[in-house]
């Protein structure tokens, strides 16, 4: 395992019913985290196909199925740039069902896939839902763990990849902007980090930007430490970028906040139990 990494966050603005545009932007966003050094880079939530499609139907028609060549575009490039590739796509299941899903891929071609299993708004009418926890990959730089987007508003999903010993949790997301309190940064760059603290590892949350179909979006990606504390990024911004980080896994072995206290030994299970 490398003692220190350089991780990124590529914001991109991709949009529905140009997957050769999506393709192009996201193999450029590669290629330059590639070149700025990167071991590690996630792109947005779906950025192969868009977000917001009309039904199903539409997605269908812009789904990738798991060995495709637009899949095996973004693996020639982790090979390439010896790193490991996080990124969102719309995946095309039996019965013309599609997944809102994420995709893993390292250096030496192994992939990982994930499919979101909590679903947002008007994702239900479209995805079929996940039902596998975030998966954990040990990798060559650490064990990385990867969900999407709306996963991470349930505590208890992120603490499943932090009890399987998960140092860094990488999120494609898309955060539809809301309203905006004055002089903060926006509520879900506050939920990643407080997901980042209360479980000790670093997360990596990679929000697209641009508008699609009327709506506009957060722009919000960030990367945080074991602490919670910003690295990059975490305020909203309208325009793609690259954001970078050197950090050190390592460092969110350490579970302990005190003298006396351990983020998972001081569970107490037994009193949760009925509650949940």
């Amino acid at each position: 395992m490398t003692p220190r990494c350089r991780v990124a966050c590529q914001q991109l603005a991709p949009q529905v019913g140009q997957p050769h545009h999506n393709l192009e932007a996201s193999l450029n966003a590669i290629r330059q985290a590639g070149q700025a050094g990167a071991q590690l880079v996630v792109l947005p939530e779906l950025a192969l196909s868009g977000y917001l499609f009309n039904d199903r139907r539409e997605a269908f028609d812009y789904a990738e199925d798991r060995d495709s060549p637009a899949l095996a575009a973004w693996a020639a490039l982790a090979r390439e740039y010896q790193m490991i590739v996080v990124g969102g796509f719309c995946e095309r299941l039996g019965n013309g069902e599609v997944a809102n899903a994420s995709v893993l891929i390292e250096a030496c071609g192994r992939r990982t896939f994930y499919r979101k299993a909590h679903l947002w708004d008007a994702e239900k009418q479209i995805f079929t839902p996940g039902d596998q926890p975030p998966p954990v990959v040990s990798t060559d730089i650490g064990r990385v763990a990867m969900m999407i987007c709306y996963d991470l508003e349930f505590p208890e999903w992120v603490r499943l990849a932090a009890l399987q010993g998960a140092q860094l949790l990488c999120a494609p997301v898309n955060w539809p902007a809301g309203q905006l309190a004055p002089d903060q940064r926006p509520a879900e760059v506050t939920r990643v980090q407080a997901n980042a603290s209360v479980n000790r590892l670093f997360v990596l949350a990679c929000d697209r930007c641009g508008e699609e179909r009327g709506t506009q979006w957060v722009g919000g990606s960030v990367l945080v430490d074991a602490d919670g504390y910003l690295l990059a990024g975490g305020e909203r911004s309208t325009d793609s970028r690259l954001l970078l980080a050197d950090i050190n896994l390592a460092e969110a072995d350490d579970k302990r906040i005190s003298t006396h206290n351990h983020v998972l030994e001081d569970r107490r299970p037994a009193l949760y139990r009925g509650l949940l």
